[in-house]
């Protein structure tokens, strides 16, 4: 049997990492797989050592305040990986913890692969990592094309495989009518995968709603969650007494309720892509503590948050970012846009064109056979 360990830090690197690991089960029955992974790689019967959310930390200050924890995570996982020998170890995203712990374990076992996707952003900040990466990876993923001169100018192993978040999905008939009834309009609203995101987000989303709801009569929003955090939404949403809202965590039921949607507010991050790609107009939203947000705006190199707007160096998607982002704004913009058809089809051709250049024919297989061709 052929050994692969399976790295994530968190919900948008576990998703990535099954639609990858799900090829290649597809492919091969001769693989044993173990991994720090979430719902999705378990769904597949890969057991994780831990749970995801013991290593998913936001922000610098949190990062800072869990230093020792980190370190002890990563020397533990890094243990694990050693003793389960595996002949590849597939990192996927966060790399401030999946990197930390690749470069430990090819100190410690050279013979064991590195393969690393999600490449990170060095387009936005720190471009000088890319030469310690050189040292401990053998083979880097990449979801964009414009990533790539990064890694050929430091020589670096690296394939384009496009988003698989992109890929054509199956179509399956899923029954909505009992979440959505009266023939509402669907409202989609995504406050993060993250407890601390949520706790930000939920407040200013369910005053947004309370605004909407004075004007609009026939939109039902519907929270997308993870099956961590979906009771919590739940609660939150009973305890304020919204009637025309419901919170979901099942992957098949979100697909369907996104595409069926009139609209959608999402926390920046990769869902934006799946927002585009199903071609429903939508705001980006995002708001952290005032000290990372002073970091992060000393290091980035861009003008925009969102892939989309960064892509296309112009702001295809409105982003309500920090003091912008309140219900207020949010409820203004979106009102904006709901009474302008004209505005809402411009923003999904545009979004269209630039995820084009995203996508490949299956990026998954891709992704999937360059693993294959390090056993």
């Amino acid at each position: 049997m052929k050994k692969i360990f399976v790295l994530t830090g968190e919900t948008s690197g576990d998703k990535l990492a099954s639609k990858v690991i799900a090829q290649l089960k597809n492919s091969r029955s001769d693989i044993e797989y173990l991994s720090v992974g979430g719902e999705h790689l378990k769904a597949l019967g890969i057991k994780s050592l831990y749970d995801l959310k013991e290593v998913t930390y936001l922000g610098f200050t949190k990062v800072l305040l869990n230093v020792f924890k980190i370190k002890s995570k990563i020397n533990e996982t890094v243990k694990e990986i050693i003793k389960f020998k595996p002949d590849i170890l597939f990192s996927v995203d966060s790399p401030d913890f999946t990197l930390r712990v690749a470069k430990e374990v090819k100190k410690k076992d050279p013979n064991i692969k590195a393969i690393h996707f999600v490449a990170p952003q060095v387009w936005v900040w720190r471009e000088h990592r890319v030469k310690q990466l050189k040292i401990f990876l053998d083979h880097v993923l990449l979801l964009f094309p414009f990533e790539k001169k990064y890694f050929d100018k430091e020589d670096i192993q690296s394939t384009f495989t496009g988003h698989p978040l992109l890929e054509e999905q199956s179509k399956s008939k899923v029954d909505i009518s009992q979440i959505i009834r009266d023939n509402k309009k669907i409202f989609s609203i995504y406050p993060g995968s993250r407890l601390s995101e949520i706790n930000v987000l939920i407040p200013i989303l369910f005053k947004f709603i309370k605004k909407m709801n004075k004007k609009y009569k026939d939109l039902f929003f519907v929270f997308h969650s993870t099956a961590e955090h979906v009771h919590l939404i739940q609660n939150l949403l009973l305890k304020e007494g919204f009637k025309n809202c419901g919170a979901i965590s099942d992957e098949k039921i979100k697909s369907h309720i996104l595409k069926s949607s009139m609209f959608a507010v999402a926390k920046s991050g990769t869902i934006s892509l799946e927002i585009c790609n199903s071609k429903i107009p939508s705001i980006i939203i995002y708001k952290m503590g005032m000290i990372n947000f002073f970091i992060v705006k000393m290091l980035v190199k861009v003008k925009f948050a969102n892939i989309i707007n960064i892509a296309a160096n112009e702001e295809i998607i409105p982003e309500l970012l920090q003091s912008n982002c309140n219900p207020i704004n949010i409820y203004n913009t979106v009102d904006k846009l709901l009474s302008d058809k004209n505005s809402m089809e411009k923003q999904v051709n545009k979004s269209q064109k630039i995820i084009s250049n995203f996508k490949t024919e299956k990026s998954s297989k891709i992704a999937s056979s360059i693993i294959e061709s390090y056993f």
